[in-house]
């Protein structure tokens, strides 16, 4: 298949509104593609590399060869181009990668030279994010979306699904399963302004539910083989060197095969929550890993069993899940619970882990499954602030006390009907000479162009942000902006893909 071929499908859908029209062009560019390429353009029309990173920014790009007359190029080409370059490594290996990127960029059209641009530098915005690409992949190859979606929160990637669908559909799907080793897609809550809220969406009437301490952690699949044991971020990086006391504890369980998700979180003396950046630096690198684990040593809360000595449980409803994880994990790593039976009970609970300092509760049905990579119903966290997960769109330069400072930063909620961003507002509250010093560093290597004492840069970078409310506007595409926003940490745990949506924010606004 053609470059060609994809950077036109992905151009029918960004034309377009309608999520069944995305659909339709994503799954005829699937068909094209076929086995053997569906993996390849399955990634790149969700917007990312199957290599993640090559080691060329947006300035690497700023300048490209004359292009070619004729599209020419083959996506397994560029898949292999691409794969050669982010290995490229050593003495002059700077050099030596721009030449490469000039080979192959000379050997595409404008068109196809504009969107790979965009796609190595993460600015493929034309919305196939999961639910168009999960239903895509399903009308290629006609078998049903939920079998989609179950292979894909097992396999953690659209790409290998997509292949496997179209080379033996239902049959090749179901034999993707849950594998010790290769994360799945963890399961997300949805959000309620109270406990009340967030109690009749779990366990309305007389129901009973299971209410979770909210950890200001990192959230942390582990995975257990024998003496092999690695750790999986939420975005399904491997940080498994980083955290060695939490390879120990989960060394230490009474099992010998095991999928276990929870957060690590770094502890004051008092047993306290220290600042999330302390905890976020141990994820940060490899480098120094002794000395940051003697100074901000981490504790690792278990809160759900997915896998165990060969039994899957992801299917189990939640009750049975609990109870097995507490025969397994010692209660000082067991996350803080409590069942429930009534939404008083679940509020009070709320305010006494509030009082020592956690974030918040998730209120869990006790009936509900794994639904791995879902935010649904099953799980509803609650806060006790309005807070938001946000994109930066575009920086300011600051002025006054601020000036040589990024400051002043444009705040997007994302839109999953287009995949791109509604502006909601702008705000240089929070921010310490530590932040700005950060933040200016971090959105200078994100940039994408300058206009006036505006930095663009890629939608990249999560912020979460408190804010008193949400009020109409005329002045931001959305009709909405926020109320008093400030930053409250930047979360280099999550993905843009992962921000709060503008349906979240409407339904906040009430």
């Amino acid at each position: 298949m053609l470059l060609a071929d994809v950077v036109a499908a992905s151009h029918t859908a960004s034309a377009t509104r309608s999520r069944l029209a995305k659909t339709a062009a994503v799954a005829d560019a699937l068909r094209s593609a076929g086995p053997d390429d569906a993996a390849t353009v399955a990634a790149y029309l969700s917007g990312v590399l199957p290599q993640r990173r090559i080691g060329v920014s947006w300035r690497g790009l700023s300048t490209l060869p004359e292009p070619a007359a004729e599209p020419s190029v083959t996506v397994a080409e560029v898949d292999e181009a691409l794969t050669t370059i982010g290995h490229i490594g050593g003495a002059g290996s700077g050099a030596t990668r721009a030449a490469a990127v000039v080979e192959l960029f000379e050997r595409l059209t404008a068109d196809e030279q504009v969107y790979l641009r965009a796609l190595v530098t993460g600015q493929v915005r034309q919305g196939a994010l999961d639910g168009v690409m999960l239903a895509a992949i399903a009308s290629a190859s006609e078998v049903p979306e939920a079998e989609v979606r179950r292979a894909v929160m097992l396999a953690g990637h659209t790409g290998p699904v997509a292949a496997a669908a179209l080379a033996g559909g239902s049959a090749a799907l179901a034999e993707i399963g849950l594998e010790v080793g290769r994360p799945v897609r963890p399961m997300l809550a949805a959000s309620a302004p109270d406990v009340e809220a967030a109690w009749e969406q779990v366990a309305p009437g007389d129901g009973s539910a299971f209410v979770d301490g909210k950890l200001d952690g990192i959230r942390l699949q582990a995975h257990r083989d024998g003496d092999e044991v690695r750790l999986f971020t939420r975005s399904l990086d491997d940080i498994t060197d980083r955290l060695p006391e939490v390879v120990e504890a989960v060394l230490a369980l009474p099992a010998r095969r095991l999928v276990i998700d929870g957060e690590a979180i770094a502890l004051d003396d008092a047993g306290r929550p220290r600042p999330f950046q302390e905890t976020a630096s141990r994820t940060m690198s490899s480098t120094g890993v002794d000395e940051l684990r003697a100074a901000v040593p981490v504790t690792p809360y278990f809160f759900d069993l997915l896998h165990v000595d060969g039994e899957d449980l992801l299917d189990l409803p939640a009750t049975e899940r609990f109870d097995r994880l507490a025969g397994l994990v010692p209660e000082p790593w067991q996350v803080p619970r409590t069942l429930a039976p009534s939404a008083s009970e679940a509020a009070e609970f709320f305010h006494r882990l509030v009082a020592e300092g956690h974030e918040g509760v998730v209120v869990k049905t006790p009936s509900a499954p794994y639904a791995a990579g879902r935010r649904g119903a099953g799980w509803v966290k609650v806060k006790p602030r309005h807070t938001l997960d946000l994109v930066v769109l575009a920086v300011e330069w600051g002025s006054g006390r601020r000036e040589g400072w990024l400051s002043n930063i444009h705040l997007g909620a994302r839109d999953p009907e287009t995949g791109g961003f509604v502006m909601l507002g702008k705000t240089f509250k929070g921010m310490t000479d530590e932040v700005l010093t950060w933040q200016t560093a971090r959105f200078l290597e994100l940039e994408t162009s300058r206009k006036g004492h505006v930095v663009h840069v890629r939608p990249e970078q999560v912020v979460e942000i408190a804010f008193d409310g949400i009020q109409t506007s005329s002045r931001y595409p959305g009709g909405m902006a926020l109320r008093f926003a400030r930053v409250l940490r930047y979360r280099d745990d999550k993905t843009a893909e992962e921000a709060d949506t503008v349906a979240t924010v409407r339904s906040l606004r009430g």
